[in-house]
């Protein structure tokens, strides 16, 4: 049995590319968050519905827009970050800006009947599985 290598160094080349790619785009770049994936989530199961937590802090309600397609969710919205009056700046760590997040869920979501509530920086999203979705028994005749 014969096997055919490529050529090590070519793709040690298209390796070395794809990370240049990836330096270079925004994608590694600061989020609303500082670090890591905006807004941060829980996303688990209840009974055959899903449940998602997410923290908004300083989010307001009228900034955030929330669509749901089959079995995917996008929350985006915009964090506002007010800095008051001019002064000199010792340190900024707190981030605002527009950020824009999509989840692929395990299940097809009825968005007829999805649910939302947000309270003191938390949203809580429960998305309700479509009945087209849902196991059928099938008979045997």
């Amino acid at each position: 049995m014969a096997f055919l290598y490529s050529d090590p160094f070519e793709t040690l080349f298209q390796f070395q590319n794809a990370l240049d790619q990836l330096r270079s785009s925004n994608w590694l770049q600061a989020s609303p968050s500082g670090g890591g994936s905006y807004p941060p989530m829980n996303v688990f199961r209840k009974g055959e519905d899903i449940v998602m937590v997410i923290e908004v802090p300083g989010v307001r309600k009228s900034d955030l827009q929330i669509e749901a397609k089959g079995n995917t969710i996008r929350i985006a919205g915009t964090k506002t970050i007010e800095q008051g009056d001019p002064a000199s700046v010792h340190r900024v760590e707190r981030r605002g800006g527009r950020f824009d997040r999509a989840v692929t869920l395990p299940i097809e979501v009825d968005a007829e009947r999805i649910k939302a509530e947000c309270r003191d920086g938390i949203l809580a999203l429960y998305l309700p599985r479509a009945e087209r979705d849902k196991p059928r028994a099938i008979s045997i005749a």
